[in-house]
């Protein structure tokens, strides 16, 4: 029994690492090239606004982690608790965990798809000289700007480097969403066998 909570302790500190990291890298998102005036305009992109890095990868995701941890060290209503009420708490933090993470890889990978928030010149398209707040890439046909470099300075007048304050960042959360569901489904293997060893030893 030793060995699963010694595997819960590590897996718990693990997710709450990962949790706090997500966070982090969702409030770098509020801020494009590190100026609050974005936010304070309202031109930031809507991935970014939602926060599913705040709440879903990480308050949800560091909630369940806690749980974990207090398992692994038996603290507190932990310390006597028996085998399937162990489960229970598992499979509740493990459903957290596993939801938080999800909805954080989902807007991750939506926001890869739509491109960055920022200000581009939409002459090509009404043959007006203007700019525009839009997303310039999420209605590009035959092109991807994820393979197509010569877009990401052309394109997006302002912020500078959006695209690449946009991708790096998205990136990363979408990284570490992929980290959190698979550190939860080592969780769910190890609460799994800690049930079954917990059994065979009463």
């Amino acid at each position: 029994m030793a060995c699963p909570r010694t595997c819960s302790r590590i897996l718990g500190l693990s997710l709450g690492t990962t949790a706090l990291f997500a966070a982090g890298v969702n409030m770098v998102l509020l801020f494009p090239n590190w100026d609050y005036t974005y936010l304070l305009r309202g031109l930031v992109g809507k991935h970014a606004i939602l926060g599913s890095g705040l709440w879903g990868g990480g308050f949800m995701v560091l909630t369940a982690a806690t749980l974990i941890s207090l398992m692994g060290w038996r603290y507190g209503c932990f310390s006597k608790s028996g085998p399937c009420c162990s489960m229970m708490t598992s499979l509740l933090s493990t459903g957290l965990a596993l939801l938080g993470a999800l909805i954080c890889f989902i807007t991750s990978g939506g926001a890869l798809k739509d491109g960055p928030f920022c200000m581009f010149d939409i002459s090509s398209f009404n043959q007006t000289k203007a700019w525009k707040y839009g997303y310039p890439f999420k209605d590009l046909k035959n092109r991807n700007y994820l393979h197509d470099n010569s877009l990401w300075n052309s394109t997006c007048l302002e912020p500078s480097k959006a695209v690449v304050w946009h991708v790096c960042f998205f990136s990363i959360l979408l990284c570490i969403s992929l980290l959190q569901m698979f550190l939860v489904v080592i969780h769910l293997i190890n609460s799994v066998l800690s049930f079954f060893c917990s059994l065979c030893e009463e």
